[in-house]
């Protein structure tokens, strides 16, 4: 079975920036490049039920019409489903990939991307869906869901695509971690892009000698590599250095040993998150 990218559309704003993001991460990394929907059937935005304020005489006439309303409003969706896959296939061909696919499926996007998790290679995501509500600091609770049940790289990507110039790794010398800066320094997908790592913590000589191995790590594959070392909160430390160093895509791992392990467990990840306004790559 072919490991494949599999990027994740709804009706939301970020759907364009999912189909231009998931087809450079196609053409980087050589690999085919799918397209999923997934209609909910029961969404957490459903219409309340109010077949129990009716009459007694008209209430098995209303259920009827319910359940004739329902199936249309699924009908819908899915016809709704295919257009945005059929649109989402032309964007990526137009951005250079030969043959996209795509997929459509009933349930819920948890239950969905568990059954093909052994085919994805990259999931990407947009960082809210269609029925989130749209506070720019809203993370999707389906996307929360997603990033603690799957084990395999999550791109969140934002709204509009921008070509990766630089990328920051959240470092702290664990085995997700280290696997992260190994994987920016053998993926196609950041071949010939300056990396920077970064640790938040304070300035041992353990912390030093992890952020030596990673910077020569980066350097024998080729890569521009610099780092810091740097004292404070987690998330402003690294959104400080993002906004110094022009960073346009940041690499964490799910979880870790230090206080970065919060990023997937805690409040601190889920900030990031949210405040994103570039991709996060996240590594299991």
């Amino acid at each position: 079975m072919t490991e494949q990218v599999m990027a994740a559309i709804d009706g939301s704003q970020f759907s364009e920036g999912v189909c231009d993001y998931a087809a450079w991460a196609s053409l980087a990394l050589d690999a085919p490049l799918t397209f999923l929907h997934v209609v909910d059937n029961h969404p957490q935005t459903a219409e309340a039920d109010l077949s129990g304020n009716i009459g007694l005489g008209s209430r098995e006439h209303l259920l009827e019409e319910l359940s004739h309303l329902d199936e249309q409003r699924a009908k819908v969706a899915q016809e709704q489903g295919r257009l945005m896959l059929k649109a989402a296939k032309e964007r990526a061909v137009e951005d250079g990939v030969a043959e996209p696919g795509s997929r459509q499926r009933n349930g819920t996007l948890v239950e969905t991307i568990a059954e093909l998790e052994d085919e994805i290679r990259l999931l990407v995501v947009g960082k809210r869906g269609e029925t989130a509500h749209q506070d720019s600091e809203h993370l999707g609770s389906n996307l929360e869901r997603v990033v603690r049940s799957l084990h395999r790289p999550i791109l969140m990507v934002p709204d509009a695509f921008k070509t990766p110039e630089r990328v920051m790794i959240a470092f702290d010398g664990s085995k997700t971690t280290r696997k992260g800066v190994e994987l920016l320094a053998s993926s196609p997908l950041f071949k010939g892009i300056p990396c920077h790592v970064v640790i938040v913590g304070a300035e041992t000589g353990d912390n030093r000698s992890q952020l030596d191995w990673a910077l020569a790590t980066l350097r024998e594959a080729g890569h521009e590599a610099e780092g810091a070392i740097r004292a404070g909160d987690v998330e402003e430390t690294l959104r400080a250095y993002k906004e110094e160093q022009d960073i346009d895509l940041v690499v964490m791992g799910a979880y870790g040993h230090s206080r970065i392990r919060q990023l997937l467990v805690g409040s601190t990840t889920t900030s990031v998150l949210r405040r994103a306004t570039i991709p996060v790559l996240l590594l299991r």
